[in-house]
């Protein structure tokens, strides 16, 4: 029989690609999510129980209900503005839902644990390419809510022998245009689906937010990394703990770094419509560039992303956007405003 994964934000963006990731490699992914941001139309490749990670009865109950063998954790509020504006929110569900979820796991006896972090943790970085070991200083609530869970793990290991893995990832971004898996976010945020609607004239021009970074061309520089390539490592790591492997944190990015014009220029060339964004002042908090080291989980998973090359991901998401987007919708409510 195929081993059951409990999937906590599997209807969500990244955790519904690996969901079609964990059913092509054999396992059975069991989705729990509230659908307060994800969708249900993201759940296609295994059961879905809609449950808050806050309700450890319940959780414990879907997992002996499904004999799950291990949890990969995506459930989490996600977006740096609104954690500011509402830090109880990131830390009452991204926290205090993620220590429950680990009660749970410890009463049903599942000790693998594979968790969504960010590089968010790093806040500010010293360095050009960020390894593992550099300091955690997270200049926002949703950064802190992921640093705190990361500093929990360790304990948990200790304590009850919990075999975790903690993957940072960088900026998430493409589709999954065959299985309908792309970014639908009710308020969105995020630069690549923002030039994709502005270039199908969804939206208005996308501000780039400053134009006086210390960069090659002056604008803020991110590594950008497919979902695809991130659905695979989560497969290689849960195969990593099942294999016996010890508890740590990797990096996930395409380990270079991409300019935000770069992505308006690759967006503009791609769709052959121009004009689609406009410069603006700096945001506060952004730092000039943010770039992953992948180096240790090339070595100990055996992971290297294949697919994040800037075409790629800005080609997927503009067919994504094209073809699905307007046909589903986001069928999420807008986030909290103040």
């Amino acid at each position: 029989m195929n081993p059951a994964i409990l999937v906590p934000g599997g209807a969500g963006y990244i955790g519904s690609a690996a969901c079609h990731a964990l059913a092509a490699a054999g396992f059975i992914p069991v989705v729990v999510d509230n659908l307060s941001t994800g969708h249900e139309w993201a759940v296609r490749w295994g059961p879905f129980e809609r449950v808050d990670i806050t309700d450890r009865d319940a959780l414990v109950a879907v997992m002996r209900r499904h004999d799950v063998r291990a949890v990969m954790h995506f459930a989490a509020h996600a977006l740096v503005a609104e954690s500011i504006r509402h830090p109880d929110l990131y830390f009452q569900n991204n926290f205090a839902g993620s220590m429950v979820l680990l009660d749970a796991m410890r009463l049903c006896n599942v000790d693998s644990f594979v968790f969504s972090s960010t590089g968010a943790v790093y806040g500010y970085p010293n360095a050009p390419s960020i390894v593992e070991d550099h300091p955690r200083e997270p200049i926002n609530p949703y950064g802190l809510s992921k640093k705190l869970i990361e500093d929990a793990l360790p304990w948990y290991g200790a304590a009850y022998g919990l075999k975790w893995v903690a993957l940072r990832y960088f900026n998430a971004a493409g589709a999954l245009s065959e299985q309908q898996i792309g970014e639908a976010h009710a308020d969105e945020t995020h630069l690549i689906p923002l030039a994709v609607d502005a270039a199908l004239g969804k939206r208005d021009p996308v501000s780039i937010m400053g134009t006086d970074y210390p960069t090659p061309d002056g604008t803020a520089v991110r590594d950008y990394v497919h979902i695809v390539d991130l659905a695979d490592a989560h497969i290689l790591t849960l195969r990593y703990l099942m294999a016996g492997g010890a508890s740590d944190i990797f990096n996930l990015g395409a380990g270079r770094g991409c300019s935000v014009r770069e992505v308006i220029q690759t967006t503009e060339r791609l769709s052959g419509k121009a004009g689609i964004s406009r410069d603006a002042p700096r945001r506060a908090g952004d730092p000039p560039f943010l770039v992953a080291d992948c180096r240790k989980a090339a070595s100990a998973l055996g992971w290297r992303p294949t697919r994040s090359d800037l075409d790629t991901i800005v080609g997927s998401a503009l067919d994504w956007h094209r073809t699905y987007a307007a046909r589903n919708g986001t069928a999420a409510p807008a986030p909290i405003e103040a």
